[in-house]
């Protein structure tokens, strides 16, 4: 909805982005349960620079300022990199190679969506999102499975 709103200019701008930020403390209140609030802390700003460097980079590319967005998608990936190395050492089932993986096709998805929408090839950034959706509730198992395998077996 962010990237929508942005490649629109549309009015709800911030109360999407309000919305979107609002997963990082849902993230933390989860992680919490499992490894205490030092821990959900940092995933939370992890998770929100995550989410706020994305629109740093939408923004760019909006403007067609190509040298702001290279700036922000290499901040992007040394983000993604944090956080993988991150999860990696509160739960050794999140394996750097898988987590990187996933992260990496993350951003790639999200950036290429960016890019369709700011073209306005519509039908590109919908057949994207599905594909978007499909990997994050693949994401979604990977962290389930992960908490599973630490906590329950």
């Amino acid at each position: 909805m962010v990237i929508i709103s942005i490649a629109a200019a549309s009015p709800d701008l911030e109360a999407t982005t309000n919305r979107l930020l609002r997963n990082a403390p849902d993230f933390a209140r989860l992680f919490n349960h499992f490894y205490g609030s030092r821990v959900a802390s940092k995933f939370e700003q992890l998770l929100t620079d995550h989410l706020v460097i994305a629109a740093d980079l939408v923004n760019a590319a909006k403007s067609g300022n190509s040298q702001a967005a290279a700036v922000a998608e290499k901040r992007w990936y040394t983000n993604a990199d944090e956080i993988v190395h991150f999860l990696n050492c509160i739960n050794p089932y999140w394996t750097s190679k898988h987590m990187r993986e996933m992260w990496y096709e993350h951003l790639a998805l999200t950036k290429a969506e960016a890019v369709a929408r700011l073209n306005k090839d519509f039908e590109e950034d919908i057949a994207i999102f599905d594909k978007i959706e499909k990997q994050a509730l693949m994401m979604a198992d990977s962290f389930s499975n992960g908490i599973i395998r630490q906590f329950c077996l």
